[in-house]
């Protein structure tokens, strides 16, 4: 979804010996894992994840690193433990001065709990293939958008790493905001009239002077050119 602007995608199991140079070289990261140890309280991840965790990943210099973490996972057979594994990667990302981006709703999953929730929001995008595989191209896509309106390819390059997977952006144009420019015509009333009956949030681009409004399930997404303070999703 980041097309022409990542590299990647990379396997975490092939990083280890070279983890911080594979890190530190972009300027934001995009990082994955699913969930095999479950109800474990470290190591949830049953993958490489769990090898670098508190060795060699912990010499990273990510201070400031824009991250943005998404997890796999059963939310019905493993109903109280759901993508656990997402929140592990997020805290140690955290942890080490990373500025994590990407939080979505809980709204329209049927889980019960899960050790990657944060306040209310899950740490980032949590996709279930085996009930909700009609919902994740859909999910994605609002995730990459959403991302995108937290201004998540600024600063230079930028990477997302998976248990399978790591993709790194080769520059910063404006042209990355495209997307959010080609319907930022939409009329403020529309927002207003959706933001009142299914409570959409705001993600507002400083640079590009734009919003994009994600509804609580997130499965549909308006933008805007000029937010007004009165419309309160």
């Amino acid at each position: 979804e980041f097309g022409d602007y990542a590299d990647g995608p990379f396997d975490v199991d092939t990083l280890d010996g070279s983890v911080k140079s594979n890190f530190e070289k972009y300027s934001a990261l995009v990082v994955g894992t699913p969930t095999w140890n479950t109800g474990s309280d470290t190591e949830r991840s049953g993958t490489g994840w769990d090898e670098i965790y508190y060795s060699s990943m912990q010499e990273l210099n990510i201070q400031g690193k824009k991250v943005a973490v998404f997890g796999l996972g059963d939310q019905v057979s493993y109903a109280e433990n759901y993508a656990d594994a997402a929140g592990e990667l997020h805290d140690v990302f955290e942890t080490l001065g990373g500025q994590m981006c990407g939080y979505t709703s809980q709204d329209g999953y049927e889980h019960e709990a899960s050790k990657s929730v944060r306040g209310d929001k899950f740490c980032g995008l949590l996709c279930d293939m085996v009930n909700q595989e009609e919902l994740t191209e859909e999910r994605v896509k609002n995730w990459v958008a959403q991302l995108r309106a937290e201004g998540f390819l600024e600063g230079g390059t930028a990477a997302a790493a998976t248990t399978t997977t790591t993709i790194a952006a080769q520059e910063e144009p404006q042209a990355v905001f495209e997307a959010i420019e080609e319907h930022s015509d939409m009329l403020d009333e529309t927002i207003k009239a959706h933001a009142g009956s299914t409570g959409y949030t705001p993600y507002h681009n400083p640079t590009t002077k734009s919003t994009m409004w994600v509804s609580g399930d997130g499965r549909s997404c308006y933008y805007t050119t000029d937010v007004q303070s009165s419309y309160s999703p």
